[in-house]
């Protein structure tokens, strides 16, 4: 994996913009963030596409937060699984529209460790 692209960062009223771009598999995967009070939206894709979004919460009465499709194919699972790890970890409501082809297995390990150690290193940004 290659990062080819730094923090692009902006403020939008209360809401902060983030950006990023890592080579992985020898594709690009770019990422955009957009942090607001409470949470933040997270998309991830190739090409400019928004074809799902899932939105999870933490519960009081479960220890893995709630979590809905909003839109998308419902056999498709990757966006709430992924919302729903992301909320669990931040304990935050977390959207997550993921826009990549389900091929291959490793790539969406590999996109989700890239999103933890951008965590890691902005934490601020999520």
């Amino acid at each position: 994996m290659e990062n080819e692209e730094c923090d692009v960062q902006e403020a939008v009223g209360s809401i902060v913009v983030h950006d990023f771009t890592e080579k992985i598999l020898e594709q690009n995967v770019h990422f955009h963030v957009m942090k607001f009070d409470g949470g933040f939206f997270l998309w991830v894709g190739s090409n400019a596409v928004l074809s799902n979004l899932a939105v999870s919460i933490s519960s009081k009465y479960d220890s893995m937060p709630l979590s809905s499709l909003v839109m998308g194919d419902t056999s498709d699972t990757t966006a709430s699984s992924l919302s729903q790890r992301l909320s669990k970890k931040t304990k935050k409501q977390v959207f997550v529209s993921y826009n990549l082809p389900m091929a291959d297995s490793n790539l969406t390990l590999l996109v989700e460790n890239t999103i933890k150690k951008e965590m890691e290193l902005h934490p601020d940004k999520f």
